[in-house]
Formats: structure tokens, sequence, C-alpha cells
């Protein structure tokens, strides 16, 4: 019986032949990533000096932070969150990479998603790294035994297959994809298990859409997500990647806990309706709900084809007097790279109000709601509270409907303006 691609990672990293689900292995992650936020890094840093008298990590090549929320900041004590982990990258020699956009995202654009490589941060968002054959999981309540030890205590997790088949059509993007997946295998269906997704409709899928895919895993109870990497990927991983391990892929023959199949040619648009992220319905069903604020952003979808797409809704049109559309690139490359193509000027010209790359968006920093308002987002939680007050609503959409429906004032289906 063969292996798949996420036992192969782990048992390089624990240094064995091979591994089965359930194994408890001892595993060295290739790197560590963080983003610091209170009562997470700032802790972990004070626990390694007052609980385990470690002043410094033995190897900072293996670690690496960055500073993607509170920025701006805007208080003394979020400055001095920062400067506390500036400076603690500084003492141990651990790369700090500030205001280049969302960490886990930008951690793919430096390399740390080399394929075959295993990552650990305490966010789970990191599975988007899955993309490139990177094993990321986000062990929230362990990450400082990663900090402390060269290796970490773990149960190797079963994998659930999903095969994707067809081609999506006009108006439906990745975020469509992936939260059909939840409405058709339910929120647990992964429970944690590592999601690996395969199938010939990942030809048709760009990188961008294929990290929103993954990034996304956790709304399927999954510990994490990857994809076997291709001819898509993998040339594009290599050119960048930090080190020199061999890419590995799922054996033919691999054991999976669940194998699906899913079948997107007939897919429309979608919305996730509050307040939770496992309803998902057809976009048609909710046309004309009228909604206040677009959010285009996030780690999930605010890279270039969503920006290009809702550009593309946008261009020669003007977003509904008093809605409030708030356009964050995922990093400051994308950002960079959409100003050239022209994204921004588009959006900009609509009425848009594009800022620098932030995660404070997302989870209620910034542009948020007051009682009684609703917002088509891109965002990767519509909870109550979220974005505001817990008496707003958020409705999770894809890119282009968060576009149209900024130029009607009410939920809208983007294929009208495609």
């Amino acid at each position: 019986m063969g292996s798949t691609i996420a036992e192969k990672i782990l048992a390089r990293t624990a240094g064995v032949a091979s591994v089965a689900a359930g194994d408890e292995i001892r595993a060295k992650p290739d790197f560590v990533i963080a983003y610091d936020f209170p009562g997470y890094t700032n802790v972990i840093f004070k626990q390694m000096e007052e609980d385990f008298g470690i002043e410094k990590v033995a190897e900072p090549e293996r670690f690496a932070l960055f500073i993607d929320h509170m920025v701006p900041a805007v208080s003394p004590e979020e400055e001095d969150l920062h400067r506390n982990t500036r400076d603690w990258g500084a003492k141990n020699g651990v790369p700090v990479y500030e205001r280049l956009g969302i960490g886990h995202h930008v951690a793919s654009e430096l390399g740390y998603s080399t394929p075959g490589a295993f990552v650990v941060h305490f966010d789970g968002h990191v599975s988007q790294m899955g993309t490139f054959g990177t094993l990321a999981m986000g062990i929230r309540r362990h990450l400082l035994e990663a900090f402390v030890n060269e290796r970490i205590q773990m149960q190797v997790p079963a994998t659930v297959r999903v095969n994707l088949h067809g081609e999506a059509g006009r108006g439906v993007m990745a975020r469509d994809i992936f939260h059909h997946i939840v409405r058709e295998l339910g929120p647990a269906a992964c429970r944690f298990q590592v999601l690996e997704i395969g199938g010939e409709a990942l030809e048709h899928l760009s990188i961008d859409g294929r990290q929103t895919i993954n990034c996304l895993a956790m709304f399927t109870g999954a510990v994490t997500a990857i994809m076997n990497p291709d001819a898509v990927t993998l040339p594009v991983a290599l050119e960048r990647a930090r080190l020199d391990i061999e890419p590995v892929r799922s054996d033919a023959d691999a054991r999976y806990s669940a194998v699906h199949d899913i079948d997107i040619d007939a897919l429309e648009p979608v919305v996730v309706v509050p307040p939770s992220p496992r309803n998902t319905q057809n976009l048609k069903d909710y046309v004309g709900t009228e909604v206040q604020v677009g959010y285009l952003g996030s780690c999930a979808s605010g890279r270039l084809e969503d920006l290009e797409i809702a550009a593309r809704v946008l261009s020669g049109q003007r977003i509904k007097p008093g809605f409030q559309l708030h356009v964050v690139p995922t990093s400051q490359a994308i950002m960079e790279e959409a100003s050239r193509r022209g994204y921004l000027t588009d959006l900009i010209a609509a009425g848009a109000y594009v800022t620098s790359s932030s995660c404070d968006y997302c989870f209620g920093r910034a542009g948020v709601m007051t009682a009684g308002q609703r917002a088509v987002s891109t965002g990767t939680l519509n909870v109550r509270g979220r974005m505001g007050s817990p008496d707003s609503e958020i409705y999770i959409v894809n890119a282009a409907a968060v576009a149209a429906s900024a130029i009607t004032g009410e939920i809208t289906d983007p294929r009208h303006y495609l």
C-alpha cells in the first residue's frame, strides 16, 4: 500500500522510512512561522526565557515572523507589540517581515512554500501553502513546542481525497468551488485530517485559485490542505524555494480515509449566508438583498485574479452612492502588480477605497460595520461581530459578486457584468 504526500513529508521530517495515519511521531518542522499578535508571539517569547531558560532559538534560519495585523498601529500598545517582535527577531537572528502583506501568503512569495517541506504556524490559514506541495499546519495551542524544541510530538493525520471534475463556468471562481465542497461534504467531513485536492479540474485553476481553496480548508474541519505539485505550481515554487528538498507526490495506491468526487461543470456562483461558514446557498436565491458594505481582500481572495475580475466588472461603472467598497490586496507585491496592470486605476475610478495589504479589515479592526448593516465579503468568516457590530451581517461571495453588488447596493449576480 502506498503513501499520501502528507505521509511522505512527515516520514522525512520524523527521520523514518514511512508513516501511516495514527502513528505517533516526533517531526522536525522545516519552518516555524508566525505573525505577532497579543497573547501569542509575545507570550511565546516570554515563556521561552522564563519557563524554559532559552534565550535564543538554535536554528534561526528555520524561523520567520510577520507583522501584518494592526498595521499601522493606532495605539502605543500596538506599536510596543511590533517593537517587541522586531527586537526579538534581531536578538535571535530571525527575519521579521513587516508590511509586505498577509504573512502566510507572503511566506509563499518568499520561498517558504518549498515543495515537500513541513511548516507550522498558529493560524490555520497557513494551509494555503499546500498549493505548492508544502504540508503547512496550524498548531495554535502547541506552537510553543516548535519554538523550544527541535521536534514536535504529533499524530500522523489521515487524509481525505477530493477529486474535482469539470470546469467552472462564467462568473464562478475558486471561492465558489471551495464553498461548494463544504456544501457537498459538510463542515466536519475532514475533521482532524488532511484535505488532499486533485482531479482534472485543477488543470483549469490558476495558482491564485488553488491558494484560495487550500487557504479555507479549516472550514471542512481539516488540519490543512495540500495539492500534489504539478506543471503549473512546481516551476514557480522551485524557482523561489529556500530548501533543496525532493518534491513528493501521493502514490497511486495511497491510503485515504475517504475519497469524494465533485463535479463543478454545473456550479453557479454561491453565497455563504450568515452567521455560519457552513451555510452555502445559491447566490441567485439571495439576489436583491440590500447591502451597504463590500470587502474585497483577505488571505483567501485578494489576489490578482480577484482584483482583475472586480476591475472588469467595475470598469466604466460607478459604485452606488453610500456604498463602501474596501479593496485590500493580499500582499504589497500583488498590489504593485495590480497597479501596473491598471486594475487599481479602474477600481479607484469606480469609487473603491484601495488600501495597502493588512489583515485588519478581515478581523474587524478596520472598516467596521454598525448594527443593521450588511456586507458582501471575500473575507474568511461570516460569524457575528467579525466585521464590527454583532448585529451586522456578512454574506461571503466571490470577488466578481462583491464588485457587482457595489454597483447596485444589493446582492447581484456578477454574470450580468461579465
